[in-house]
């Protein structure tokens, strides 16, 4: 069985305890050792599966949010309507999927949301189960990758979504200018905005276990005279040095 394949949703996938599983996505350090600084979607490759350090973050992560009621109960919730099949069919139900992480990462402290999110991972172990944090097989992937102006439109029509996506767009614009290379130079700013959009149609996500790049689960392909826009748009997640 494969874990990632959005038709083999294995509930032991995502062990809420932080087990050694290589599925499970969950990054975090205690909150008392919390530092921001630390955290962020950095660029460059991730060591193999044979190159486990010592201190894995992204099971800690996991570890600590089973120790906080809030983010224990809210992850819980989210977990379990992600991997549930509607009935009669194999599909999730995507909107209440989306419903429930936009809850979790609205109410539960960043302090434990950013360290699952953005654990540091220098093997593909690690990686994977930070790439899962979100529960991609129902909330980020589908069977074809539709062309990225049709969830951005979506977006767009929804205020919610719109706001959000303005405010990433705004916190983490790149700036040649600045000496960070961001223009707003507020590195925890933005990634509270990408966190922001998660749940959203444009969802974005860690596109692999072997590298730290992230996208919304779209392709330019087909775009037509719009070709510049969708490659602007996707370019905002794939090309960004603030992120």
């Amino acid at each position: 069985m494969n874990p990632t394949d959005p038709e083999n949703k294995d509930p032991k996938a995502f062990d809420m305890n932080g087990a050694e599983d290589t599925h499970v996505c969950c990054c975090l350090i205690p909150a008392g050792n919390f530092r921001t600084p630390d955290l962020g979607i950095s660029g460059g490759s991730i060591g193999s599966e044979n190159e486990v350090t010592q201190v894995n973050r992204c099971l800690d992560a996991a570890k600590a949010c089973n120790v906080d009621p809030t983010c224990q109960k809210l992850r819980t919730e989210y977990v379990g309507l992600c991997i549930r099949p509607m009935a009669r069919t194999d599909s999730c139900n995507r909107s209440k999927c989306h419903k429930a992480l936009r809850k979790f990462f609205d109410r539960v402290p960043a302090e434990y949301t950013s360290e699952l999110l953005f654990c540091p991972c220098e093997d593909t172990a690690c990686a994977e189960r930070r790439r899962q944090t979100i529960v991609p097989a129902c909330s980020y992937e589908s069977k074809e990758k539709p062309n990225c102006l049709n969830p951005l439109e979506s977006c767009k029509g929804d205020y919610i979504c719109r706001s959000r996506l303005a405010a990433f767009q705004l916190d983490c614009q790149p700036s040649v200018q600045s000496v960070t290379g961001c223009a707003r130079e507020n590195h925890a700013a933005c990634l509270m905005a990408y966190t922001g959009i998660i749940g959203s149609p444009i969802t974005p996500n860690y596109v692999d276990n072997s590298s730290s790049s992230v996208a919304p689960w779209c392709t330019c392909n087909t775009s037509g005279n719009r070709q510049e826009e969708c490659k602007n748009f996707l370019h905002f997640f794939t090309n960004n040095i603030c992120l």
